[in-house]
């Protein structure tokens, strides 16, 4: 099988390639390298702004898998403008083209930020959108055009995942549990803004491992799945990120609780994808927090700007 990865260079895309490879899938990138190439020395690399692609590059391949565009609401809010664009038309536009030249699936990274606001209540895929923000309005706009374009030739599937955390090569400190590992360890302090928002969080290895279960999945199989390794509290993640760093570091982690409104909370059910995709996550907020510790000598300097996007994405737009 033939596999394009479009923005496959990022932080997700830098473990996922490298395990489609290992499932001998022949796997190329389409990337603009906004942040450094991090993957497999062979790996071809098709350096491009996205919608520069030639209808005739997605010619040969068997599936396309979008883990391209804006990554989280700092970068939405910082330029709605472009965020729109990467998120909602970006998508559209490669499934599009994508059916048009033969492609038989197309894989979208959608988020569970599009249900905004929610009270006690568990969302599964038919609960209704309530996102009001540039972020997951985007996401939930970049969803539906490919699923509008499914039919018996051209599968799509869309994954809903929670917010990741742990290492990869490509590393990211601007999520929540890796923000809280990053300032546990620079600061020996954990601070939590609202403790009872809840997330839906996804440990980067499921992430992984609900792509790999989405490409091999039938062709019968289509539409949005929420993927997720749990739903916590923050003050949960909080508790949890400052006891497994101080274990492993014999030092007090203090914790800072405040109260600040938060216009997003959700948790989600993922016994959709459980049956449809076989996707059985496997990691636990701790196993995140050890991931990070064990890969501490590869991120280096936790403090680096390269690891926060919206540092990189402003660094960009000055040059």
């Amino acid at each position: 099988m033939k596999i394009l990865v479009a923005g496959g260079a990022g932080y997700i895309g830098s473990m996922l390639v490298p395990a489609l490879k290992e499932k001998n899938y022949e796997v190329d990138v389409a990337d603009f390298l906004w942040f450094g190439n991090h993957l497999p020395k062979d790996t071809k690399i098709i350096n491009k702004n996205l919608f520069d692609l030639d209808q005739k590059e997605f010619k040969g391949y068997d599936q396309v898998i979008f883990v391209a565009g804006l990554s989280n609401d700092p970068m939405a809010e910082h330029s709605p403008k472009q965020n729109f664009i990467y998120n909602g038309a970006l998508p559209s536009y490669l499934a599009f083209q994508s059916k048009k030249m033969g492609v038989k699936k197309f894989i979208y990274a959608c988020s569970c930020s599009i249900y905004g606001y929610t009270l006690d209540k568990s969302f599964d895929e038919e609960s209704p959108v309530t996102c009001g923000y540039p972020y997951g309005l985007s996401k939930f706009e970049g969803e539906r055009v490919p699923l509008l374009l499914q039919d018996d030739n051209f599968s799509v599937i869309t994954l809903r995942k929670g917010t990741v955390g742990g290492f990869s090569p490509r590393m990211r400190t601007d999520l929540v549990v890796n923000a809280m590992f990053k300032s546990s360890i620079l600061e020996k302090k954990v601070t939590v803004n609202n403790p009872a928002i809840w997330r839906p969080v996804l440990d980067i290895r499921d992430c992984v491992d609900a792509y790999l279960k989405a490409v091999e999945a039938d062709s019968s199989v289509n539409g949005a799945f929420n993927i997720a390794s749990g739903n916590y509290t923050v003050g949960e993640i909080g508790n949890i990120v400052r006891e497994e760093v101080g274990k492993k570091t014999g030092k007090k982690i203090d914790l800072e609780t405040k109260n600040i409104p938060d216009f997003r909370n959700y948790k989600v059910s993922i016994e959709k994808a459980k049956t449809f995709l076989k996707f059985n996550p496997k990691y636990t907020v701790q196993d995140t927090v050890n991931h990070l510790f064990e890969n501490l000598e590869k991120i280096g300097d936790l403090g680096n700007e390269r690891y926060s996007n919206i540092k990189v994405f402003q660094k960009l737009e000055r040059e």
